[in-house]
C-alpha cells in the first residue's frame, strides 16, 4: 500500500484502496541530450494543476467524480540510469499488483522503460502506442544504450517486432527510420494519419500509451528539452488521446518531457496540466 502524497494533482486525492488509477512522478533527466530540466516536470505539473478546474468541458467529465490517487514523486538516483529505472519499475509493479493502472509523469522519456518493464511482465502480449516528435530508436547515443534517445529501441528489446506504433514522428537519424521500415516498428510521420487503422488492430490487446509532449509544435509547447518544429496542434493531440483511450485496453501510460526552465512563462506547464487532466478523464470515462 502507498501513502498519500501531501500535494496532489488537482482532483487526485482519493484513498489508495479506492483508486483505479495511481499517479507517480519520475523526476529524472540524467540522459537528456540537449536542454536539461525535465526532472522538474512532474512537480511543476502537480503544483500548477491548481490553475485548472477538475471539470473538462471537452468531455463533460469531472475528476471529482472519480477516484485517482497521487503517490507523489519518486526519490530517484540521479547519477545511475539503471538504478533509477529499477526504482520506477518497482513502483509500477506495486501499483499493478494491487490491480490499478500506473500513470507515470516524467521526467525525460527514458523513464518510460522502467514502467514498460513492469507492465510487460504482467501483460506478455503488451503493445505500445507512442506519440512523439522523435523516433527514439537509436541502438545507443554517445555510447550509452540507456538514453532517452534510445528508449523505444529498449522497449522493442522487450516486446519484439510489430508491437510498437509511433505517431507524430518528425526527427531521427536516417538509420532509425530505415530500421523501422524493416518491420521492427510501425512509424507514422508528422501527424496522426493512420491512427484509426492502428486502433482497430490493437482492439482488445493490452496497450501501454506513452506521450512525449514534444509531439506538439513548439509554438504551442516550447518548454521541452528538444523542441522540433512542425508538430501537431493541441486539439489534434487531445482528439488523438480521446480516440485512443476510448478504443483501447490501456494498462499503463505516461506523459513526459515537460522542461519548465525552458519556458519560464509557464504556458508549457499549463498545456501539460491540461493534457494530463484530459488523459486521466478519457481513461476513467472508458471504464465508467
Amino acid at each position: 500500500m502507498l501513502n498519500k502524497n501531501i500535494e496532489t494533482f488537482i482532483g487526485c486525492d482519493a484513498e489508495y484502496e479506492e483508486a483505479k488509477i495511481v499517479l507517480f512522478g519520475a523526476p529524472f533527466d540524467s540522459t537528456t541530450s540537449y536542454r536539461p530540466g525535465t526532472r522538474f516536470g512532474s512537480r511543476a505539473i502537480r503544483q500548477e494543476s491548481y490553475g485548472l478546474e477538475t471539470y473538462s468541458p471537452y468531455q463533460d467529465e469531472d475528476l471529482e467524480d472519480y477516484a485517482v490517487f497521487d503517490s507523489g514523486d519518486l526519490e530517484l538516483c540521479m547519477g545511475d540510469s539503471k538504478i533509477a529505472l529499477e526504482q520506477i519499475e518497482e513502483r509500477a509493479k506495486i501499483i499493478l499488483e494491487d490491480g490499478k493502472l500506473p500513470f507515470l509523469i516524467g521526467g525525460e522519456h527514458l523513464v518510460t522503460l522502467g514502467a514498460v518493464r513492469a507492465v510487460a511482465e504482467k501483460y506478455p502480449d503488451l503493445h505500445i502506442l507512442h506519440f512523439d516528435a522523435h523516433t527514439d530508436l537509436r541502438q545507443e547515443y554517445l555510447g550509452v544504450e540507456l538514453s532517452h534517445a534510445c528508449v523505444i529501441r529498449r522497449c522493442h528489446d522487450i516486446l519484439g517486432d510489430g508491437r510498437i506504433f509511433q505517431f507524430g514522428i518528425r526527427s531521427g537519424e536516417r538509420a532509425e527510420f530505415r530500421w523501422s521500415e524493416e518491420g521492427h516498428v510501425t512509424t507514422h510521420k508528422f501527424n496522426f494519419d493512420g491512427l484509426e487503422d492502428v486502433l482497430k488492430k490493437l482492439e482488445g490487446k493490452p496497450v501501454y500509451f506513452t506521450i512525449d509532449l514534444d509531439v506538439l509544435d513548439p509554438s504551442i509547447f516550447p518548454g521541452t528539452g528538444t523542441p522540433e518544429a512542425g508538430g501537431v496542434g493541441f486539439m489534434e493531440l487531445l482528439d488523438a488521446i480521446y480516440e485512443s483511450c476510448y478504443a483501447l485496453n490501456i494498462v499503463g501510460c505516461d506523459v513526459n518531457e515537460l522542461c519548465p526552465p525552458c519556458d519560464t512563462s509557464g504556458a508549457s506547464t499549463a498545456v501539460a496540466c491540461k493534457v494530463v487532466r484530459e488523459f486521466l478523464l478519457a481513461l476513467l470515462k472508458k471504464h465508467k
